[in-house]
């Protein structure tokens, strides 16, 4: 029984091929249990995310399995196999379990680090376990991907530094005030960046935030969504006066503060300090503002370096997780391999406890007079040496590597366990 994994990502893909191959919603389940059904799988996960669609699968054999699964893909899509293929990769065995390892932590992303895929993972694998469509082979593969990925976030610092502008506005803002959760924090802008920037504040415990937009019924629906306050557009200036922190992300194509306003706002704060951080382009903040006692204004580009930055350290701690994930495919190959010495195990401990089993009953018929306590310890004492004499061929069986076949072959041949015993 081999391994499979049959997927295209954002690397391999444009985002049309991507969405027209998406399993969303009821197709999910019923995908699922398709592949499932394919002669050549034995089991199957499917994941789906905006960014790749995976298909983990236990084969018989991965070259017509896999092309079941991209007749599957066209059949269930309605889309010719010839306008994705091109699109897909395969992988087998140690390859499959490497790149399903490396997706868990985040080194196959858009954004190495990010943390969002192992939980994707996470509920791929529950959705497939509760559907049962995976087995030993993949509820193992799974649950060590969860762990390989863990490991190398406990191991390295790979999901740390700000890789995107609105992570690092909010790691600036912390810098610099060190605890957020008393702060005041105002949105201006409700669009994808300002929502970014919402989560990582409610995340770094901030309470008090309050969101400005030309739409309302927009900004209603994100202050709803992070607990927090909308703000009616033509207001966000007279709420200035209890903010510490702004972080400006509007489409308007000019700037929407200006110096004279920002006097007035500081003038009434009596000069209390204000971070302001304009992630917006065009800028809508006025340069000019940084001029003012007490007020700390930073710009795109000014976090785009940060960015860069930490993207070169992240790719630095991703050298550091391939070596994780190199020693952990390694363990579960091993794992893998000795699935193909447990029939023979089990028939050798069969064959060892029948002859013990036969002995013994001959011993006994030979001595009638015996009590059963005294058959008892004779039964112990046979059983123990059976244990005895078998555990380093099992051990040997267990850990055998590149030279698999040839043990197995001779441990059949010396136990007489290739059907043709004359015993």
């Amino acid at each position: 029984m081999g391994i499979l994994v049959v997927g295209l990502n954002h690397k391999t893909a444009s985002v049309d091929i991507r969405e027209r191959l998406a399993f969303n919603g009821p197709k999910l389940e019923e995908g699922l249990r398709g592949l499932h059904a394919l002669p050549d799988v034995h089991e199957a996960a499917l994941l789906s995310t905006c960014n790749r669609v995976e298909i983990y699968a236990s084969v018989r054999a991965a070259d017509s399995a896999a092309d079941q699964i991209k007749e599957y893909l066209a059949a269930f899509h309605g889309a010719p196999r010839a306008e994705f293929e091109a699109s897909l990769y395969c992988h087998v065995d140690a390859d499959a379990i490497r790149h399903v390892f490396r997706v868990a932590a985040s080194l196959d992303s858009m954004v190495v680090g990010e943390p969002q895929i192992l939980g994707q993972l996470k509920d791929t694998f529950d959705y497939a376990l509760t559907r049962k469509t995976t087995g030993i082979i993949l509820n193992r593969l799974m649950k060590k991907a969860i762990s390989t990925a863990k490991r190398v976030r406990n191991e390295t610092h790979i999901a740390e530094n700000a890789v995107s502008i609105s992570f690092a506005a909010v790691e600036l803002a912390r810098k610099i005030f060190t605890e957020l959760s008393t702060k005041a924090v105002m949105l201006l802008g409700a669009g994808e960046m300002a929502e970014l920037a919402a989560r990582h504040l409610v995340t770094n415990g901030v309470q008090n935030i309050r969101i400005a937009n030309r739409t309302y019924e927009r900004c209603c629906e994100l202050a709803e969504e992070f607990c927090g306050m909308p703000v009616r557009f033509d207001d966000y200036l007279s709420q200035m006066v209890n903010v510490d922190i702004l972080i400006c992300s509007t489409g308007a194509p000019t700037y929407v503060l200006l110096k004279d306003q920002m006097q007035k706002i500081m003038r009434e704060r009596r000069n209390r300090p204000v971070f302001i951080i304009d992630i917006s382009v065009p800028r809508n903040i006025d340069p000019a503002i940084n001029d003012l006692d007490n007020v700390y204004l930073y710009h795109v580009d000014d976090l785009q370096q940060v960015v860069d930055t930490n993207k070169q350290e992240r790719q630095k701690e991703a050298a550091k997780a391939e070596e994780i994930i190199h020693e952990e495919v390694g363990k579960f190959e091993r794992w893998l391999a000795s699935l193909d010495s447990v029939p023979l195990i089990v028939a050798l401990r069969d064959k060892a406890t029948g002859i013990k089993q036969d002995e013994l009953e001959k011993f006994v018929a030979k001595h009638p007079g015996l009590d059963q306590q005294t058959i008892a310890e004779i039964d112990y004492l046979l059983s123990a040496v059976v244990n005895k004499m078998l555990h380093y061929p099992t051990v040997a069986l267990k850990e055998t590597n590149g030279d698999r076949d040839a043990v197995l072959s001779v441990v059949k041949k010396i136990y007489g366990l290739n059907g043709d015993d004359d015993e």
